[in-house]
């Protein structure tokens, strides 16, 4: 993909004083900055300030916006910025790729914050011609001595979106006492899941749990592991579970498992206890025949005997 230049010059970062710390508190440490949005930016402006940039645009545009970095210790601090692509780790989670995002271009890509100020660095979202619609999560990274922190940015390139959702790979973990299962973000929209959870045994419903939200924002294309808990399942039983989850968008998907349950543990003592008693019997049995046998033996024995005297 083609570099992207940004249209504002460097210089158009905005050096801000911070208010003075009350005299009787301690002095921070550079460890305080902090990395926000800029109040009235983005497609949705705020004046009461944003938990996350929020851009939309078409195929072609140019979409623009502003972070704020605040340095409210006695030190200058050096922040070193970039853009980088969003993804879901394997549990859920929502981190940032290692390379910089080339939609993503700032104004500076190091800044030296002087002690107590605010700056409000510019950047800029170049969305590609070709740009496929859709929601196309990314962050704005700041860095210094070991410190990342991330603003998350919530792009959308105009056009129809598609909220498409599958659970896969549903398994019981008997093990573990969990049920396992994957789900896959199959459309163009970032999906917030919600799951419900039933399981039906040969003796009647054993689970009923209705849908709940997860704790996941699930980003398109994208596919996670998840697990639920099953702390009390069934002693002696086999289950048939089934996990229904839907979404916003009207994405929905169903798929399920089974799983026998028997206590082997009692199910071996009384293997034991009745091989016991059949071993008993069938020496109880062998002894008898063999007492059976001596005793027809014994009259055969004196009756040659008293032939031989004959």
């Amino acid at each position: 993909m083609r570099s992207i230049r940004l249209a504002l010059p460097a210089t158009a970062l905005l050096l801000c004083a911070l208010p003075a710390p009350a005299a009787q508190a301690a002095p921070a440490t550079g460890g305080d900055w902090t990395a926000a949005p800029a109040s009235g930016g983005g497609t949705r402006p705020s004046t009461d300030g944003r938990p996350y940039f929020y851009l939309e645009g078409a195929p072609g545009t140019v979409l623009e916006d502003k972070v704020s970095l605040s340095n409210p210790s006695g030190t200058p601090v050096t922040l070193k910025l970039r853009g980088a692509a969003a993804y879901n780790t394997a549990n859920g989670s929502f981190a940032v790729r290692e390379a910089p995002d080339p939609w993503i271009a700032l104004a500076a890509p190091e800044v030296k914050i002087p002690p107590h100020t605010r700056a409000d660095v510019p950047f800029a979202v170049t969305v590609p011609a070709g740009a496929q619609p859709g929601d196309h999560p990314a962050a704005l990274v700041a860095a210094a001595a070991g410190r990342e922190v991330g603003v998350r940015l919530q792009l959308r390139v105009a056009g129809p979106t598609l909220s498409a959702l599958t659970v896969e790979s549903v398994r019981v973990d008997k093990g573990r006492r969990l049920i396992r299962y994957v789900l896959v973000n199959r459309g163009n929209a970032t999906l917030a899941p919600r799951l419900a959870l039933h399981a039906d045994g040969v003796f009647g419903q054993v689970v009923d749990r209705p849908a709940r939200t997860l704790p996941v924002e699930l980003l398109p294309g994208q596919r996670v592991e998840l697990t639920e808990p099953w702390p009390h399942p069934p002693a002696l039983d086999r289950v048939t579970v089934r996990l229904d989850v839907t979404a916003d968008g009207a994405a929905h998907s169903t798929a399920g498992a089974t799983a026998t349950f028997v206590p082997w543990g009692a199910v071996a003592g009384t293997g034991l206890v009745l091989l016991g008693g059949a071993t008993a019997v069938l020496r109880l049995v062998r002894r008898g025949r063999r007492a059976a046998t001596a005793e027809v033996a014994a009259p055969e024995r004196e009756l040659a005997q008293t032939g031989a005297l004959r």
